[in-house]
């Protein structure tokens, strides 16, 4: 396959004098830019961001595929770049990786099984391969690499699944990563690779990107004497491997060390024979997770299913408004059979009719998987009858995900029964069952809990307001998009869902805060910075103009007290001043283009400035502590010194 078809000449860069990852990423979607592939070079780069926070991308032996998926990609491509020195703050697989060749991999969001993709997974598959790595290292100009990255005869595998022997050992294996591209593929061919070389036939089913790639059959499974999951996202259809000896390892640790996560699971399938398959099926099946962390990631998943839904019904709602007031059409507006009306319910339905039953739903999915998807959407369906709103939503989903996990373990059969528990007695009466708890049971209280939250933020004025801004403010900038932020944006989302908006317009201004007074520090005051220190800060306020805070991550990490503490307070400042004036705003995710969607507070043109105001304020007093805290910590060190 000829990987040239989704890069150019153009795109590949060799002997650039970059030691930072966020110089390297910006150098390179600058080329991604320039090339037009890309349309917006901000939202691109929060979406490599997005993607690094859930987990490395740097691998070994000096190389690293950072990737991101966004709507703003107009076609999928990469670009490369090879330092002249290795990027000192990479984060890698392998700790004394030393990273100086950077593959760049940007994927329209909407885009999978296309040819594009095919050719990315290979560009994964290939660097397996030790001989085309050291060429690759060994490149000294951009001809050359692009060379390499043609057409090639003969490749080991050629990217195949699976890898036969002659011994009668046999394995079966699960990759898929978050972004389903670098490390979905890498992970299965070193698989294949550890296979082969200790010649232990095994079948590596790829769920990526584009899908389920090279399903493992049923004859695969019955001659299995293991499997192995390596992934770092939810897999699909673990039922067929009841039974079998497994290893549940994250992406990760294949590329790391395969013959190692193979030791594994062979040990665990020493004793194991196909012909004992009944006896083991009859084994209770070690459950890992914690109750917590599963209703966590339970959350985290109705979270990540209903935020396209929030964007979407509030940008179709606001763009309504937006065309009546601009155009003069508030009568058009308010007449239901108009088209702008129409529009205009359609956003407002997303927001209050369609989003919490997704929420249950994929919350439910979460715990218990397809058969939980019913019970969950009826769950949300009650939880709006009763007006419990977000806090019913959720409490739907856990009902729906746990009841249907037990149904699932206590009430199953096999022959001509099976088509009726799954088709019918699961849906059915899981979904009764969960209607008639939310609606007459649990439901209720649950309602009026909700009701009194909405009393309870509508009546926020003065120091009380004050006092909420400033929480969420300080819940914002404490961990910088780690677990106490993501709260934060869960109680703000929740508020949104009942018809505040002032939360959740204290977390856009607030996000701001952090990158802001980091390039304001290092502007002010270079002498107290190291270079990368203020590469960083070059950079940071791009990011913070699109809501991002994870690009204060490197800087705070260097000094974490100092930075995260400088951060707080001028966050709680910020915080406290959106939520006094009572501004809302009811578009998640739109950026410093926030300020013009903004509404209640004061008003007119009020509302933007005092928004954008506050932030800028708050970064003002965060920018001070920094520098003046910097100034004591040097002053410390020279004394000792």
């Amino acid at each position: 396959m000829d990987l040239t078809k989704a890069t150019s000449l153009d795109l590949i860069t060799v002997g650039k004098d970059i030691t930072t990852k966020q110089e390297a990423f910006s150098f390179l979607t600058e080329k991604l830019y320039q090339a037009g592939k890309i349309t917006s070079k901000e939202a691109f780069l929060k979406a490599i961001y997005e993607r690094e926070s859930e987990s490395v991308t740097g691998l070994e032996n000096g190389i690293a595929i950072p990737h991101g998926k966004s709507d703003t990609v107009k076609q999928a491509a990469f670009t490369v770049l090879k330092t002249a020195a290795p990027v000192s703050d990479y984060e890698s697989l392998q700790p004394n990786n030393q990273v100086q060749l950077i593959f760049l991999l940007a994927i329209p969001t909407a885009e999978a099984g296309t040819t594009h993709l095919d050719i990315l997974s290979e560009l994964a598959t290939r660097l397996a391969d030790v001989d085309y790595r050291n060429q690759l290292m060994t490149a000294s100009t951009a001809g050359e690499l692009f060379q390499l990255l043609g057409a090639r005869v003969g490749l080991e595998n050629n990217g195949d699944s699976k890898v036969v022997a002659t011994t009668e050992q046999s394995l079966v294996a699960i990759t898929a990563c978050a972004a389903g591209i670098a490390h979905t593929y890498m992970a299965a061919e070193s698989l294949n690779k550890a296979a082969a070389a200790r010649n232990i036939e095994i079948h590596v089913e790829k769920q990526g990107a584009k899908g389920v790639e090279d399903r493992i059959t049923m004859n695969q499974i019955k001659r299995a004497s293991g499997v192995i999951l390596a992934h770092d996202v939810r897999l699909k259809d673990l039922e067929r491997f009841k039974g079998l000896p497994m290893v549940d390892v994250p992406v990760a640790e294949p590329i790391k060390n395969a013959d190692a996560v193979l030791d594994k699971i062979l040990n665990k399938a020493h004793d194991y024979h196909p012909e004992n398959q009944s006896k083991i099926d009859d084994e209770p099946i070690d459950d890992r997770t914690s109750v917590w962390t599963e209703i966590k990631d339970s959350v985290l998943t109705g979270i990540s299913y209903i935020i396209p839904i929030i964007i979407a019904g509030g940008m179709i709602s606001a763009i309504a408004v937006m065309i009546a007031q601009g155009f003069g059409l508030q009568s058009m507006i308010n007449d239901p059979k108009s088209w702008l009306a129409i529009l205009k319910t359609l956003g407002s339905n997303m927001l209050g009719t369609l989003m919490v039953p997704v929420l249950s739903a994929y919350m439910a999915y979460s715990i218990a998987d397809k058969p939980a998807l019913g019970p969950g959407f009826a769950g949300g369906l009650a939880a709006n009858t009763i007006a419990s709103g977000f806090l019913g939503g959720m409490l739907a989903g856990l009902l729906a995900g746990y009841l249907m996990k037990w149904m699932k373990k206590h009430i199953h059969s096999d022959g001509a029964f099976a088509g009726v528990i799954t088709f019918w007695v699961y849906p059915v009466i899981g979904t009764l069952i969960v209607a008639v708890l939310m609606l007459f049971v649990v439901g209720q209280p649950v309602a009026w809990l909700n009701q009194a939250l909405i009393n309870w933020l509508n009546g926020l004025a003065g120091a009380n307001a004050l006092l909420l801004g400033a929480v969420i403010g300080g819940m914002v900038s404490f961990d910088l998009g780690g677990p106490v932020n993501k709260a934060a944006y869960a109680f703000c989302l929740g508020a949104m869902a009942n018809g505040n908006f002032v939360p959740y317009c204290v977390f856009a201004s607030v996000k701001m805060v952090s990158a802001f007074s980091i390039s304001a520090a290092c502007l002010l005051r270079k002498d107290l910075f190291t270079d990368e220190e203020r590469q960083v800060g070059n950079q940071t306020w791009i990011l913070g103009l699109a809501g991002i805070t994870e690009g204060a991550i490197p800087f705070a990490m260097a000094d974490p007290i100092r930075a995260i503490g400088s951060f707080i307070v001028g966050s709680v400042v910020t915080g406290g001043i959106v939520a006094y004036y009572a501004i809302g705003l009811n578009v998640p995710g739109a950026g410093i283009f926030s300020m013009f969607l903004l509404k209640g507070g004061i008003g007119g043109l009020m509302n933007p400035l005092i928004w954008l105001g506050a932030a800028l304020f708050g970064a003002l007093i965060s920018t001070i502590l920094l520098i003046l805290l910097r100034k004591q910590k040097l002053n410390k060190k020279m004394a000792r010194d």
